[in-house]
């Protein structure tokens, strides 16, 4: 009897390392497998991608090339403006009747004629109170501000791509932790069946460990789901030009070292949506410029060469011209002063100062913005390292908490209560270490983002 017993043990252990052995198989051919179909991306490639890919920027930067394109033809304002005239003109009449005083003279019939004119007509602004120079100026301006625009919106897309590469991460992170758990809740079920074979164990305690364990798997599939919804949003932000199946990095890259009073430093020179918006009160103050140059005379230069020629081929008149030429051209000066439109250079003056009023206050709100911006975004950050610190500490504690839990839990010292309880605990340690990072990165991206520091 002892012996068939003593066989049956050995039989089960050579099928639990049969088994054993064949998961940790199939376990590195899976990884094996997955390494070679799926391409590691870096942050770096992603960063590239977005700023040449991104549809957002793409946007942004044909919005300022138009702008450039203005500002670099405005020059023309300067010139002058030269227009021409060309006409040719056949006229056949087929009845023609002349009547005089002498009767006698009186002409009936067909006249045919060929006109041709052509002139060429020159018009100089010289003064109109420096409004072209406002307007060349404003143009200037408006190109650099779209300049700024660009640059602020490839911050921004930088920042998304970011945060959206290490919530990969930290997903990727959360699923590993996860299947570390599973490797202890399936440990749970083999001790539970085995202590329930030899009569140590209760039933209820088996049916716990694989609903823990089933639990942990349904996790397992939500965030594997979670990290393709992921994968296949920072594709979208980039284009779709990464592959199909990719993989990220396994750590997320902190820098512990950021100071408030750094980020704060000439925060107005380097933050660009507050120079693209002080930009916005420079085209204000040329426009109220150009609005209030209206009242200025304007002295222009005006030239002009005309050409006439006029073919009669058929006259009834005899004292009618069968052929002429004129051609010359002339040249003045032209004065052009408002007197009285309706009030409505005054009304444009006002509103160009209203519209100056409303950037400045714009600028204020977005500087304040910004600021306060900086001031939660460093208090995330700090609260993050520590926490971090905390995590790091406690972490370790729960591990070794498992470890002892579980092997004396083998050895019948400890209960399922306390085994499964310092699981959780370590479950719970995971969650909270994982989400620090993550939220220490957010906040380390958002003051750079603040500070412009991304894009150098």
């Amino acid at each position: 009897m002892l012996n068939s017993v003593m066989k049956q043990k050995q039989i089960h252990l050579r099928r639990s390392s049969f088994m054993k052995v064949t998961k940790l198989l199939a376990s590195l051919l899976f990884l094996s497998t997955t390494a070679f179909a799926q391409e590691q991306v870096t942050l770096e490639k992603v960063i590239a991608l977005a700023l040449e890919e991104n549809y957002d920027v793409r946007l942004s930067k044909n919005a300022s090339e138009s702008a450039t394109l203005v500002d670099e033809t405005a020059w023309g304002a300067y010139l002058p403006t030269i227009d021409g005239n060309a006409t040719t003109l056949w006229t056949n009449t087929p009845d023609q009747q002349l009547e005089f005083a002498d009767a006698t003279r009186n002409q009936r019939g067909s006249v045919r004629s060929h006109a041709t004119t052509a002139s060429v007509q020159l018009n100089w602004i010289l003064f109109d109170g420096t409004r072209m120079f406002a307007t060349r100026e404003r143009f200037a301006v408006l190109a650099a501000q779209g300049q700024l625009v660009v640059k602020d919106q490839m911050v921004n897309t930088i920042a998304s791509a970011i945060n959206n590469y290490y919530d990969i991460v930290q997903q990727k992170q959360q699923l590993s932790a996860i299947r570390e758990q599973m490797a202890v809740s399936e440990e749970r079920v083999k001790l539970a069946e085995r202590k329930l074979e030899v009569g140590t164990g209760r039933k209820p305690e088996l049916l716990q460990a694989r609903v823990d364990y089933n639990a942990q798997r349904t996790q397992a599939f939500q965030k594997e789901a979670a990290i393709f919804q992921l994968k296949e949003q920072l594709n979208g932000l980039l284009g779709l030009k990464l592959p199909r199946q990719y993989d990220v990095a396994d750590t997320i890259m902190i820098d512990l070292n950021l100071q408030q009073s750094q980020i704060e430093e000439n925060i107005e020179q380097s933050n660009y949506a507050l120079l693209a918006t002080k930009k916005s009160i420079d085209v204000a103050t040329l426009a109220l410029r150009e609005s209030r140059a209206q009242r200025s005379p304007v002295i222009s230069f005006v030239s002009a060469y005309n050409y006439n020629r006029q073919d009669n081929t058929k006259l009834l008149n005899p004292f009618g011209t069968i052929f002429s030429l004129n051609n010359g051209f002339n040249y003045g000066f032209t004065l052009s002063v408002p007197i009285l439109n309706g009030f409505n250079i005054r009304r444009q003056v006002e509103l160009s100062k209203i519209e100056l009023d409303r950037q400045m206050i714009t600028y204020d709100q977005q500087k304040t913005v910004v600021d306060v911006g900086v001031r939660n975004a460093y208090v995330n950050y700090d609260n993050a390292k520590k926490v971090l610190q905390i995590e790091e500490e406690t972490i370790l504690l729960a591990k070794e908490n498992v470890f002892i839990a579980l092997e004396t839990f083998k050895r019948g010292v400890s209960t399922f209560i306390e085994l499964r309880t310092a699981q959780q605990s370590l479950a719970d340690a995971y969650t909270r270490l994982i989400s620090a990072r993550y939220l220490a990165k957010l906040a380390e991206t958002e003051l750079l983002r603040l500070n412009g520091s991304l894009l150098r």
